[in-house]
């Protein structure tokens, strides 16, 4: 067996990529890694340590993909939220996973759900609550 050390990447299909790389770069501060022709841009935070990867192709938005997610800088949610709006995305709900685990939901231009998370994390041996899409 291989031992994965990390997720790195993620790659999501979208309608207009020049739409979608200003909304990253916007609302994350991503920056363009490199383009593999007119339709696929790689982006990765400023630390360089994960990848997006950003492909104008069908089909687009979260089929088969629940969320995934941010941790920010600075920590401060309402701000994380505010520049996710103001560069074209949507905000969904916020709460707490666990006592102190913060999180905010937002939805980008294509719909995928994107978890932003001061990066507290729960205390060992307690189980956090589930985010309220997974909720019956």
């Amino acid at each position: 067996m291989v031992r994965a050390s990390r997720l790195y990447h993620i790659n999501l299909n979208v309608r207009d990529i020049e739409r979608s790389v200003r909304f990253y770069r916007q609302a994350f501060g991503l920056t363009e890694n490199f383009r593999q022709g007119p339709r696929m841009v790689f982006l990765s935070p400023q630390d360089g340590g994960d990848v997006i990867t950003l492909h104008q192709t069908e089909p687009v938005g979260p089929r088969g993909v629940a969320h995934f997610g941010f941790a920010i800088e600075g920590g401060n949610l309402d701000d994380a939220v505010a520049a996710v709006i103001a560069a074209g995305g949507r905000f969904l709900s916020k709460g707490e996973h666990a006592p102190g685990v913060l999180y905010a939901y937002v939805e980008d231009p294509d719909g995928y759900m994107i978890e932003l998370s001061p990066g507290q994390r729960p205390e060992r041996n307690k189980a956090p609550k589930s985010p309220p899409f997974l909720s019956t």
